[in-house]
This record gives C-alpha cells, structure tokens and sequence, in this order.
C-alpha cells in the first residue's frame, strides 16, 4: 500500500489520480490533498478519502471547509492552508509518494520540500522543471528521490529509456500535435483572435495550457523539462508534428534503433505507470486504457516550422542557456497570455513580449528557490512593462 499526497488534488490530474485510488484501493491510498480554492471539490474529497490533512488556498477558505466537516461530525481531518499548508501535506511522514500537480510557481516550494523529504515524486507541473530544474534535480540526486514523469511526453520517454542505457542514447523525441495552427498561412498570424486559438483539435485543457499550444510554448517546456530529467542537451532533444497524437513520445538509440511509446490518450495511464514503478500492474481494474491496435490507421510526423513557431525556438534558446532565462521564458508567456486572452496584444504579441524579456535577463543560475520565485517576479514586471509600451488598444 502506496500512501499518496496530491497537491492540486482538484485539477484533472488530482482526480485521475483519485481514480486510479479507486481502482486500485489495495495498490494506493490517498492521505493528504492540497485542494487550492475549489471548496466544494475538496469538501467531496474529504467526504470520500478522510484524508489525514488536506492544505486550502487562503486562511478563510480552510474555516469554511472546517465548518462544514464539523457539521457533517467529520473532525478528524486536519485542515490547513496557505504554502505552508501546502508544504506540510507534502511532507508529511506517512506520506511514500507526492503527486505534483499545482499549475504554475505555486507548486514550486511544496514540491522541493518534498524532495528534501525524501519522498518519490510523481511530477505534473511543468513550471517546476522550468523555472527550478537545476535546484530540484540536484536535490533530487542529494536525497535519493526518485522522480518520475506523469507528463504524458515524458512519461513516454522514461517507458522507452528502459530499452537502454543512457550512454546509448542518440537522441529523443517529443511528439506534438502541432494545435489548431499547424496548417494556418503564416500571414493570417496577426488576425489570429483568442476564440480561435482556444479551439484545440485534440485536447480539452486549461486556457493557458491550450494558448501555449497553439504557439508551442508548451512543447518548448516539454523540451526544458526533458533536459533536466533525462540529463540531455537542447540539441539531444527533438520535437516532431504528429497530429494523431497517438505516439506519445520516442527514444533513438546509437545503433538506429527507435522505441516509440504507444496507448491511449488518457492520463491515468502515466499515472499508474509512475504509481507502481519499477512494477507494471494489470490495469483491467481501470476500465478504458487498453489500446486498440486496429484503429492504427495513419501516423505522420513533420518537423517544426521555426518561423511559425518562435515560441519554440525562444525555448531552446532559455534551454540552452539555463538559469533565469528558464525562468524568465516562463514567467513572461504566463503574461503574454493573459494579455493576448484579454485583447491586449495579438496573436503574435506573445513571442514578441517574451523575446523582449529574454533580452533583458541573463543566465545567472539561481541558489536557492527564494531566488527563483524573485526572478520570477521580476520577468513578469519586465513583460507587463514591455505590453505596456509596446501595445495599445483592444485587438480582439
């Protein structure tokens, strides 16, 4: 029996996760969630696990959640909140595996505190690895933490490392669907509008998350990320268009040979797969992630366009030169986003702004992740600095 904490226990990862505790209630126990502000999810969620703790966004909210469980008799579970809240669900000694789940920075300080801990990490959250992977991976090698990938790119690829060593690698491969644009004429880029670039082919997500699609920031993350855990350079770490989305990622090997990693597109499987390694369980109990081989009908691969998506290359760019560019990449587009979403700058606005900042932030390598969370903070400030005299009017 697993003993899990969840951070972003609400979010679609957290609930897949709660998913696969139900399908496998001998294999995984949930024991502490960290819910953020969605009350009424994690009040469910109390009902259901009795976790030992659970961590809320802000002090009123964890009163609120307090009240309702007395009323219903429930006073075992301990209810805190804040970061540091956050931090002791992560750490908590009967805890054996954190799921790291909070979108964005605010993951960061709970996730390396678990780390230190000494707990397996099962990690989601790609602004971890981006704006910390030099700090979180020697802490990880430190502690002896294991640190495996829910990504479903980079899960793929730690499936297929197990074909090989690492010396034997040539190279890996980062598929991606290419979003809603991979066809669109790159002179109809500036009149692209937010409603339209919203409207992913494939995947049902968050706003950002389908916004960083559709320029493919978010495969140039993928690509940070894949540096970091995998001990590889930029150069090591291609992407390939792959609209089927059916191969989730690829590993080249010295002598030619190629794995690819083939399921479903469901993340309960990398889920499971990180959950019970080094084992593979059967996952008949979680009805839905076998694949079907017969519906292989097509699968096409084409590299990126460069010049249809800076945003790629601005990633390899910050990838190459570590630090806080890594962090200023991703603290500029969290920005550039919600700009170009509210109708302050175009389509094409969020490279221009990120692009800006980079030229404006070194590689210094941060020490501590107090440095991190500051060199955040100042690229955002740089990026609203940028939008602000760079872009006027209403675009949408």
């Amino acid at each position: 029996m697993k003993k899990l904490a969840i951070l972003g226990s609400t979010g679609s990862i957290g609930t897949s996760t709660l998913s696969i505790c139900e399908s496998f209630p001998d294999r995984y126990q949930p024991v502490a969630l960290a819910a953020g502000k969605n009350l009424d999810v994690a009040y469910e969620q109390c009902v259901r696990w009795r976790p030992r703790t659970i961590s809320v966004a802000t002090e009123e909210l964890g009163a609120q959640l307090q009240s309702r469980l007395g009323a219903d008799g429930i006073t075992e579970v301990e209810v805190v909140y804040g970061t540091a809240g956050t931090i002791r669900v992560a750490t908590l000694p009967e805890v054996d595996f954190v799921v790291s789940a909070i979108v964005g920075v605010a993951g960061l300080d709970a996730t390396y505190a678990a780390v230190k801990a000494g707990k397996t990490i099962g990690l989601a959250n790609k602004e971890c690895l981006v704006a910390a992977g030099e700090l979180i991976m020697a802490a990880a090698k430190e502690h002896n933490v294991a640190l495996l990938p829910i990504d479903s790119e980079h899960n793929a690829v730690h499936q297929c490392m197990r074909g090989g060593t690492a010396r034997e690698v040539r190279q890996i491969w980062l598929t991606a669907s290419g979003g809603p644009f991979r066809s669109t004429p790159l002179s109809a880029f500036e009149q692209i509008t937010p409603a339209q670039a919203l409207k992913h082919p494939t995947w049902v997500m968050g706003q950002r998350i389908t916004i960083d699609s559709a320029t493919m920031m978010n495969k140039g993350f993928e690509v940070i990320e894949a540096c970091r855990i995998f001990s590889l350079p930029p150069a090591q770490v291609r992407v390939t268009i792959h609209p089927q989305s059916t191969v989730h990622s690829m590993v080249e090997f010295i002598d030619g040979s190629i794995l690819a990693q083939i399921s479903v597109t469901d993340m309960r499987l990398p889920i499971l797969y990180a959950l019970a390694y080094p084992e593979r369980v059967d996952a008949s109990p979680a009805a839905g992630l076998h694949f079907d081989l017969s519906s292989l009908s097509q699968l096409d691969f084409a590299p990126p366009d460069l010049e249809r998506f800076p945003c790629l290359r601005l990633a390899y760019e910050a990838a190459q030169t570590g630090g806080e560019a890594c962090i200023a990449l991703n603290a500029a587009d969290e920005i550039a986003v919600a700009a170009f979403l509210e109708g302050q700058i175009p389509f094409l606005g969020i490279p221009r702004t990120i692009e800006q900042v980079l030229q404006q932030t070194s590689g210094r390598q941060p020490s501590s992740i107090q440095d991190v969370l500051e060199a955040d903070l100042t690229a955002r400030a740089r990026a609203r600095d940028v939008i602000a005299h760079q872009f006027s009017g209403v675009l949408r």
